[in-house]
């Protein structure tokens, strides 16, 4: 990720705000003069430091006010700046702040990403604001929080009194009639919330619908519950656990591989099934050979010639036509394609992206598929980002090395939002369960190995591609290449 960047026309810390480390974390500063970062039984050097900035480091465990290093005036005060900046780009650091002139914490920030940095936009008196309609207080543990899926940061509230100014806001309200409440919780918490979107400004006197004022178009085509789901079923734009952590294991049981029987008569359908009169297809065999790759071949990488059949069978475009939707004022005239795999509506939001680690004829790279002319288009990333994507993608597999190819299978919400309500994303996600399926059946016809993979970073995508990870973004990933043999280094599914 890219380190955090100071924005024009602000100098110094936001008043109130202090930093310290993240309940997980623990700092060890060694004799010479590195200072080792502890997290979930991991340590890493997070560089070395004068004795005396690890001693004023010490204070990061209770709260180091932002403020008394900002000015980066002394050596001490641009180390422990430099510290916590390594720190925030980890995500290991929190936020706290404090009303003017008070000490009790009003809430602790949260980062969502890690290199969350805290902004306090600027308002003024006569600025007008309202709540975002992705913004929504929960219960976590003993805790109330404010969260957005469009937010960097989480908000836990420590005063109560918070909840009543944004009840407020719900409806847009200056800022000068807010600061007029008893409880006012201060500029600086306004600002911190307008930097995280879960606050936007709106014209002194604002007219229209606020959907459509917030965000744009982009924004506007989504529901609540799906760009929230989007964001937390997702790596990238959330801090809280995630993967195969058996959370769970403890306190319930698991269940059973197989439901209990229902209570009834039972009809069997085994003598049906006979295979001198219904000899197997080719297309049964391909549905019982598919399995999933988890090792490729370092030795012989898939051709560009083998990638290019395989895109073609699965994914090339073979039709582009045009309907009229009628909507009851003339109509609307939509384009659609027809492809190798069905699409709910025929709506197709779903593009593929490629992080290319080998193939032969095909430098490594990043590449984006044009599914309508069959063409691969270079895409300008950063040989980390790309390393990034390939890891990732290796670690979700439990996997040494890195796959030959990882496919990004990725969508452009709005085409299907622009027409469904409340069911936009499970289409999405429909959409790419059958496209996985079709690379299994299609590289399995073909020779190769594929593995789908359940997860993949937005802010990572969005980073490289420069798209919002609300236009669009990645839902799924499959790796692909030339497998080892079966029986050593494949499992299934």
């Amino acid at each position: 990720m890219r380190a955090p960047k100071a924005k024009k026309g602000r100098g110094g810390a936001p008043p109130g705000l202090t930093v310290r480390l993240s309940g997980r974390v623990a700092l060890d500063a060694q004799a010479d003069g590195r200072i080792i970062a502890q997290v979930d039984g991991y340590s890493f050097s997070v560089g070395n430091f004068t004795a005396a900035a690890a001693k004023r480091a010490r204070a990061l465990r209770t709260g180091l006010p932002l403020a008394s290093f900002a000015s980066a005036q002394s050596k001490a005060d641009r180390e422990i700046g430099l510290l916590v900046r390594r720190l925030a780009r980890q995500g290991l650091v929190e936020y706290g702040l404090r009303r003017p002139r008070e000490q009790d914490e009003i809430i602790a920030v949260e980062p969502q990403i890690p290199d969350y940095w805290p902004r306090a936009r600027e308002l003024k008196n006569t600025d007008v604001i309202v709540l975002s309609r992705f913004a929504y207080l929960r219960r976590r543990g003993n805790d109330l929080v404010l969260e957005s899926p469009r937010a960097d940061a989480l908000f836990k509230i420590t005063d109560p009194t918070i909840a009543s100014v944004l009840a407020l806001l719900v409806t847009p309200r200056q800022v000068k009639r807010l600061r007029r409440q008893a409880d006012f919780p201060g500029m600086v918490f306004l600002g911190l919330l307008l930097d995280c979107n879960i606050l936007f400004t709106l014209d002194a006197a604002p007219g229209g619908n606020l959907r459509s004022l917030e965000g744009g178009n982009d924004l506007a085509l989504w529901d609540f519950h799906d760009l929230l789901f989007h964001t937390r079923s997702s790596e990238g734009r959330h801090a809280n656990p995630l993967g195969g952590l058996y959370l769970h294991a403890g306190a319930v049981p698991p269940l059973p591989a197989l439901r209990p029987r229902w209570p009834g008569k039972t009809i069997d359908l085994d003598g049906f099934v006979r295979a001198d009169v219904d000899p197997i297809s080719q297309f049964t065999k391909l549905l019982h050979e598919r399995h999933s790759t988890r090792a490729f071949d370092a030795r012989r990488p898939i051709t560009l010639a083998e990638l290019a059949r395989f895109l073609h069978r699965t994914a090339r475009v073979q039709e582009t036509f045009e309907n009229t939707v009628d909507l009851g004022d003339g109509g609307v005239r939509v384009g659609y394609t027809a492809r190798p795999y069905p699409s709910g509506g025929s709506g197709y939001p779903l593009e593929l992206y490629l992080a290319v680690d080998a193939c032969d004829g095909l430098p490594r790279g990043f590449y984006h598929y044009d599914a309508g002319d069959h063409a691969l288009t270079s895409i300008d990333a950063r040989a980390e980002e790309l390393e990034a994507v390939l890891r990732g993608a290796a670690f979700a597999m439990g996997s040494s090395a890195v796959p030959q190819i990882v496919m990004t299978i990725a969508a452009r919400f709005g085409r299907l939002s622009w027409k469904y309500s409340s069911l936009a994303y499970s289409l999405v996600l429909k959409d790419a369960g059958v496209l996985t399926q079709t690379f299994y059946l299609a590289a399995t016809d073909m020779g190769l190995g594929g593995c789908a993979i359940g997860i993949a970073n937005v802010e990572l995508f969005a980073t490289m591609t420069g798209i919002p990870f609300h236009v669009e973004g990645p839902v799924a990933q499959f790796a692909l290449g030339r497998g080892m043999t079966r029986s050593k280094n494949e499992t299934a599914p």
